[in-house]
């Protein structure tokens, strides 16, 4: 498969049968040789074939997608009159979402097609007019389309194409039952693309039901690693993790950096912890408002900022080329979402740094990360905060896990003590007037009588 990938690679898009004006507008975009997955995908979408693609961020998908379907809706017109939703591709972000669209509308420049992009979090009034003029191609994320349906601005009866980008991080999202729902939606008879780094359980169920007889293309192994990327593991404990973030982002030079948390509420606290220190730096995620993110990732691609403190689901559709540093402030949960976040560096033969943090709490999910890429990360003890594994093991046992409280912050809080000395001993449940310690209502004694 590799082998072939990279034959296919050296090809250039007029050999991949697209018509003129597509060709003009990637010419005009600088793209001269597809990607892998572009090679592989382009011709069988063409053919009318649903297809599975095993594709990492990063590979050139959205293209790989886009233009073919762009091509079938230009060269057949529709029986009805006006403008219906002909292709309708689902994303699991409205940053990923606005990226698909930013690429259909370069792509399409000289063809006579419209497009719509619909997300929540904003209102919803410039979106159902948009739709509303009429639109070929609507690009959406699951909860706006279900909204926009139920109140009756939506009709998917005539599409004829069907995308599920990204479709496991959709079910990480908790998208399946709306994704089923939309499904059953559209016409039976259509042409369904599903894409997806990883390949779980539940996507293998999704092709399923939802995909008739598929092409499959993988441009390389399911969620491996790039060999570009210069990987490396600092040993640090909990309590000092921003110290080393501050120290690593002042002594190594970079253009710009994306730094991971687990929580929305972490990376608050680092962005404000890193600019107090004077470096600029801006968080994304979800609890941030619409014009908050798209103003955060414009100074990101505009390389106005450097320093990107991002969770996982918000980080999904950032595209930004020479990126040279992803650093993993917490480790994430699967090694899948490793490779994931690592891979947003060293894209198109570049190469880039993927720097992660390991603390007292983090033995098993790294354990887990290291038997997934079939290696051990190389260690790197060259920095003021370096804890050796015995130390961690110490501190491991002697410090209470992060407890995670409702707003997703892992904090430290002491568990109940029950010595007796212990300020955190829970006091004893007061003794209910009139009964006696083993629970029995007491009875009046006799009195002495009265004199």
């Amino acid at each position: 498969m590799g082998a072939e990938a990279n034959e296919k690679s050296m090809i250039v898009f007029e050999q991949l049968e697209l018509i003129p004006p597509i060709l003009r507008a990637l010419r005009e975009e600088g793209y001269v040789n597809p990607t892998p997955i572009q090679a592989q995908a382009i011709p069988f979408v063409l053919d009318g074939r649903d297809l599975f693609g095993a594709a990492q961020t990063g590979t050139g998908k959205t293209a790989a997608f886009s233009l073919p379907i762009l091509q079938i809706l230009s060269e057949e017109q529709p029986e009805y009159n006006g403008r219906e939703i002909r292709a309708l591709i689902l994303a699991p972000t409205r940053e990923l979402a606005i990226q698909i669209g930013e690429n259909i509308k370069a792509y399409s420049r000289y063809l006579n097609l419209r497009f719509a992009v619909i997300f929540g979090g904003v209102p919803q009034r410039p979106q159902v007019d948009a739709i509303r003029r009429g639109v070929d191609i609507l690009v959406a994320t699951p909860g706006r389309l279900q909204d926009l349906h139920q109140q009756g601005l939506v009709r998917l009866e005539y599409t004829e194409i069907v995308v599920l980008d990204e479709a496991d991080r959709m079910l990480d999202m908790g998208f399946i039952n709306d994704i089923k729902r939309i499904m059953a939606l559209v016409p039976v008879q259509r042409q369904t693309l599903l894409f997806s780094a990883t390949l779980p359980p539940e996507i293998k169920d999704l092709m399923g039901k939802f995909l008739k007889k598929p092409a499959h293309v993988e441009v390389s192994p399911v969620s491996t690693t790039v060999d570009k990327i210069a990987q490396s593991l600092y040993m640090v404990s909990r309590a000092e993790k921003r110290n080393l973030l501050y120290h690593v982002l002042s002594s190594d030079p970079f253009e710009q950096a994306i730094v991971f948390t687990r929580t929305k509420h972490g990376a608050d606290k680092v962005a404000r912890e890193l600019s107090k220190r004077g470096i600029r730096a801006e968080a994304l995620h979800g609890n941030k408002s619409q014009n908050n993110r798209q103003r955060t990732m414009g100074d990101f691609k505009a390389k106005r900022l450097k320093v990107l403190i991002a969770t996982d689901i918000a980080s999904r559709g950032i595209d930004v080329d020479d990126l040279s540093h992803v650093i993993n402030y917490d480790l994430p949960d699967t090694p899948e979402t490793y490779v994931h976040r690592i891979g947003r560096t060293g894209r198109a033969g570049a190469s880039g740094k993927a720097i992660s943090f390991s603390c007292e709490e983090d033995f098993d999910t790294l354990r887990d990360i290291q038997k997934h890429l079939k290696k051990n990360i190389p260690l790197f003890t060259d920095h003021p905060f370096h804890l050796d594994e015995k130390e961690l093991i110490i501190k491991a046992q002697t410090s209470e896990k992060p407890i995670v409280n409702k707003r997703g912050d892992s904090s430290q809080r002491p568990k109940p003590n029950h010595d007796r000395n212990s300020q955190f001993t829970r006091p004893p449940k007061p003794k209910k007037k009139g009964r006696t310690p083993d629970g029995r209502f007491k009875t009046k004694k006799a009195g002495k009588p009265r004199t």
